[in-house]
């Protein structure tokens, strides 16, 4: 089972491209800075991508619904 789902994502964003835009943007800060928005051991994922992605699913990540 791949975490996190991709439907409880694509509830979140409205689309997978700008899913994939919005996950890829932050994994390279966190590539780059290091900067972390939760404590490490709670992440599920080690890969930065995968990390970038439960911020999403947390909420942490803002994404504006574009009317």
């Amino acid at each position: 089972m791949i975490y996190p789902s991709i439907d409880k994502l694509l509830n979140i964003v409205d689309s997978k491209y700008e899913l994939v835009h919005i996950a890829a943007r932050r994994s390279k800060e966190i590539a780059k800075t290091g900067h972390l928005q939760m404590p490490e051991t709670e992440y599920k994922c080690a890969k930065n991508i995968g990390r970038a992605l439960e911020e999403v699913t947390e909420g942490l990540i803002k994404v504006e619904k574009r009317g």
